[in-house]
């Protein structure tokens, strides 16, 4: 299989999370907390990444640099998973209080603000709503992305893999 149809194949798993993460969202009614919306950027960023790697094709540096990327996009998800899973860890009354929703932040704050209020997590980021075998959302999200990572380097960073071009 070639390079150009790995990267697609990541993208569209990208997609995928994505279209359960709204699903989840407007058909499940689980409404996302900051983190969860910051990992849906992750994701999408991801995804992003993989699709241009897909209409790329590219070889020598341009394969490496895309692994590169693609694993730095995936590591940045996964912290913010991991960030969520330890607030959801903590007892009850060591999690901080719910906070202003992130749309009133990004409007009153400068970005970097909002970043950092968003990464010490809220109350609303320590509710579990959902789980799939015991495992709450933000776990999945934290293999699904671990996972890509090191699929999208294997995929981009290997020697040896033909690219299908266009005649």
């Amino acid at each position: 299989m070639s390079r150009r149809l790995w990267n697609l194949a990541g993208f569209i798993a990208c997609a995928g999370l994505l279209g359960y993460a709204y699903y989840s969202q407007y058909v499940l009614h689980l409404d996302p907390c900051p983190l969860c919306i910051f990992q849906r950027v992750g994701v999408f960023a991801t995804g992003i990444v993989f699709l241009a790697a897909a209409a790329h094709a590219p070889k020598g540096g341009g394969r490496v640099a895309y692994a590169v990327l693609l694993a730095l996009t995936a590591l940045a998800t996964v912290a913010v998973a991991a960030r969520q899973l330890y607030i959801q860890s903590l007892p009850p009354g060591a999690v901080p209080t719910c906070g202003a929703s992130l749309n009133f932040l990004l409007q009153v704050l400068p970005l970097k603000d909002v970043l950092v209020k968003v990464l010490s997590g809220s109350g609303e980021c320590a509710k579990v709503d959902w789980r799939l075998l015991g495992l709450a959302m933000p776990a999945w999200v934290l293999m699904a992305s671990a996972g890509l990572g090191a699929f999208g380097v294997w995929a981009n960073a290997r020697r040896g893999v033909a690219t299908v071009r266009p005649r």
